[in-house]
């Protein structure tokens, strides 16, 4: 089955969206970093948030003392691992906060600008 001409334009329409807004977040990274390196940000964040990691493996920890029987250290330590993974996403989360802001701040307003331009496209203004 050979796609007709509408199917393709909107499949080329959302290449371009597609492609627009990967720009975007590149250019929002790099309006941000100021020419450092990503890995460094990264990095001090994700040291950061190690600390965040640890009270979640405490807070995981704390099962092991509030439950009354202590025959249950696989779970203890389950839940453990599941309180230090949150902990460390909220942190990493938090840390990077701006360049996630800023990244995606700059990719809305480059795919704004792709789907306005498609928009005139199909809709012509004729001041005539």
């Amino acid at each position: 089955m050979k796609p007709d001409g509408y199917s393709t334009a909107y499949l080329r329409y959302g290449r371009t969206l597609v492609k627009s807004g990967v720009s975007g977040l590149r250019s929002g990274r790099e309006s941000h970093l100021h020419g450092q390196p990503l890995s460094a940000i990264l990095t001090q964040s994700a040291r950061a948030s190690l600390s965040l990691a640890t009270i979640g493996a405490c807070a995981g920890v704390l099962r092991f003392y509030a439950n009354g029987r202590r025959d249950r250290l696989p779970k203890t330590i389950a839940w453990s691992m599941l309180g230090s993974a949150i902990g460390f996403c909220a942190g990493f989360a938090w840390k990077t906060r701006e360049l996630t802001g800023s990244m995606g701040r700059s990719s809305l307003k480059q795919m704004g600008a792709v789907r306005d331009q498609h928009w005139l496209e199909r809709h012509p203004i004729d001041y005539a």
